[in-house]
């Protein structure tokens, strides 16, 4: 296990898998992996007597999005580490409004331990980065989710062990999940195959650093089409997202036309390797995969969902 590379990271922000240089991927992943085994419900360790590494420590959550897995799972991971976890939602704190985000950060930093924010934009979580003087973990912005996909690569592995050479496929938009997988799955030796609606593909800057992570670690040219079918043919892995992100609910009839063809349905899963799985960082729904995947032997989102705690 590669653990100890992560003593370099201590005390810095997370902000975007590619950060993270492969062997820090690696510790995470692994003491993620050490953690679900001593914390988690089929461990053999006494919950009351486990290790609480995080005793005595605090972590602020700015949530100006909702979720449910990312309030649960930091709350009760904390909580099982000993330390303890402050919700602060949109009627509790209005970044940049009431009160600047240089002062919240330096504020925040005053009292607790860790600033966790899941914002809208990503400008929030870099100013906030620039001023704190605690760590500053991104929970989700509009251009980074770096903790959906150490969750995702977490239940990838725990399916098929090492993931090297294997082929990942995305059908859907370019958003936020898809910039973190793609990059975090070409640092674990993973090629990349893209499937989005014309208008909807990842951002530039992302997609060449994944183009360059691909060649250093060895992978195919990453793979962009427009074509659903095209980008999941012989490929180990299909993963989607929704197509109508919040904030974005004026604009729902519009995508979900722009989105037609790219609903992950048995068909579509049959261009796939057989043995292959499906991913979706949930809240799902209907039209993004049908209930024949979604619940069947192949889909693996329950696995994933959990791995956040993690």
């Amino acid at each position: 296990m590669s653990i100890s590379a992560l003593s370099g990271f201590e005390g810095k922000h997370f902000i975007s898998i590619d950060q993270l240089s492969n062997d820090e991927l690696r510790g995470l992943l692994d003491l993620s992996k050490k953690y679900r085994d001593t914390y988690g419900k089929k461990s053999s360790v006494e919950p009351t007597t486990a290790s609480k590494p995080l005793t005595g420590q605090s972590v602020s959550m700015i949530f100006q999005k909702r979720s449910t897995r990312t309030r649960v799972s930091t709350e009760t991971g904390m909580s099982l580490l000993g330390g303890h976890s402050l919700f602060l939602g949109p009627s509790d704190i209005q970044l940049g409004v009431n009160e600047s985000m240089r002062d919240t950060a330096l504020v925040l930093s005053r009292f607790n331990d860790i600033v966790l924010a899941r914002v809208f934009a990503h400008n929030d979580i870099l100013e906030l980065s620039k001023h704190a003087t605690v760590p500053v973990i991104n929970a989700l912005s509009d251009l980074h989710h770096p903790l959906q996909t150490l969750a995702d690569l977490m239940a990838l592995e725990d399916h098929f062990g090492d993931v090297r050479g294997k082929t990942l496929a995305w059908v859907g938009d370019g958003n936020n999940v898809l910039h973190d997988l793609m990059l975090g799955g070409a640092k674990l030796g993973m090629n990349i195959r893209v499937a989005t609606p014309d208008g909807y593909e990842a951002n530039d800057g992302v997609m060449e650093t994944t183009k360059k992570l691909a060649s250093e670690n060895g992978t195919d040219d990453v793979f962009l089409t427009t074509v659903a079918s095209e980008a999941v043919k012989g490929s180990d892995v299909v993963v989607t997202d929704t197509w109508v992100s919040m904030g974005q609910e004026s604009e729902y009839e519009k995508r979900v036309k722009e989105f037609d063809g790219y609903q992950v349905n048995a068909n579509l899963m049959k261009q796939a390797n057989p043995g292959a799985v499906f991913l979706h960082c949930l809240p799902r729904h209907p039209e993004e995969v049908s209930d024949e995947v979604f619940y069947s032997d192949q889909s693996l989102v329950f696995p994933e969902a959990e791995n956040r705690m993690w």
